[in-house]
């Protein structure tokens, strides 16, 4: 069994509704589509969402990587020899996580339908379906409210609400949809790393009796010392997501105690493989795992679920970053109801390319 040939094309998907976060606005979403076929005629899919800000990709650096370096480096090998080749990549890719998501995401495609499972059942099966979260941008008070009725009118049981911009306003906005939505909808904040350790705490305070299940991301990455001072005084769970890179990153973290939980995105760590490990990391700190996404077709949101329902401390899902893509091929990977993401019943990712 070899890898015969890897193509990789781009697909600009523009946004149906552009929304607003601490550090920009996004109307569209670039994603690389990868296909790697081996000598038996199977098709593995993988999808690479790069974010200049956030992993350092760009959509053209991916596709000169997979043409002169993936594709001479791997072509030929075994694509059952999934370690092999991610740690053969990782010495000219270890600062591209979302093009190394892309290869470890095809090469599990390629495990499952070689295997004829579903990916999640090969990585251990936890559980079969999941609850997610769906964002609402950075908006004026009444245009939440309104976006908030939207999602709960759709079956979504959990809010997440983008912040950090405008501390007061945040605080208005998070008061006034929670006395809209009621006591049963869960209600979370990110604030992009938008905050100082003062704002974050003052915004925690004033919003107590929102009851927010936690706090994402309030201040900057680069500045650990100042996550962990929110960490020790805050009392709601307090989440690293720009903070948490790579697998040395989640040590720090748990090391020094400077979170309760972390947001594992594939981009950001370079695929399920890494994903897996940074979670035995987390899992050993007794820290509660998110997956969560960028804007993402659907089927790098079928890879963050299949390894979402394989362990048992990912307790959480912020996968909608495929949410109201316009000209998304893999929309049919993942099936959405009501809130709750149920996998594919396919062997591997369960991806299929649409008209």
């Amino acid at each position: 069994m070899k890898i015969k040939n890897i193509k990789a094309w781009p697909i600009v998907m523009p946004l149906e509704e552009p929304y607003t976060i601490a550090y920009e606005t996004i109307n569209t979403a670039t994603n690389i589509f990868i296909q790697i076929e081996i000598n038996q005629g199977i098709i593995g899919y993988g999808c690479s969402a790069p974010d200049k800000p956030i992993t350092g990709e760009t959509p053209e650096s991916v596709l000169q990587l997979i043409d002169n370096v993936v594709h001479p480096m791997i072509k030929g090998l075994d694509p059952l020899r999934h370690s092999f080749i991610i740690e053969k990549l990782k010495n000219h890719l270890n600062d591209k996580p979302a093009t190394l998501a892309g290869i470890d995401m095809a090469l599990y495609d390629i495990l499952g339908k070689v295997c004829n499972l579903p990916l999640w059942k090969l990585l251990g099966g936890f559980r079969d379906r999941m609850k997610t979260s769906v964002t609402i941008g950075i908006l004026p008070v009444d245009n939440t409210i309104k976006r908030a009725k939207e999602w709960l009118d759709r079956g979504f049981k959990s809010l997440k609400i983008k912040g950090g911009l405008d501390v007061e306003a945040d605080i208005e906005r998070i008061l006034k949809v929670r006395e809209v939505v009621g006591k049963k909808v869960e209600l979370r904040f990110d604030a992009n790393q938008g905050y100082t350790v003062e704002q974050s705490l003052q915004f925690i305070n004033q919003t107590r009796k929102a009851k927010l299940e936690l706090i994402e991301q309030p201040t900057p990455r680069g500045q650990p010392e100042m996550l962990g001072s929110v960490t020790q005084k805050a009392p709601i769970p307090v989440m690293a997501d720009e903070s948490l890179m790579s697998l040395l990153d989640a040590f720090r973290l748990a090391r020094k105690d400077l979170v309760d939980m972390v947001n594992i995105k594939l981009m950001k760590v370079g695929g399920i493989a890494e994903a897996l490990q940074i979670n035995s990391v987390a899992r050993s700190a007794g820290l509660e795992a998110m997956v969560g996404c960028m804007d993402e077709a659907t089927l790098a949101i079928s890879a963050g679920l299949h390894f979402a329902l394989a362990r048992p401390n990912v307790r959480y899902a912020d996968l909608d970053g495929n949410i109201g893509l316009i000209n998304d091929p893999t929309r049919n990977a993942v099936i959405l109801r009501d809130g709750i993401l149920y996998p594919s019943s396919q062997a591997g990712l369960g991806c299929e390319f649409c008209e």
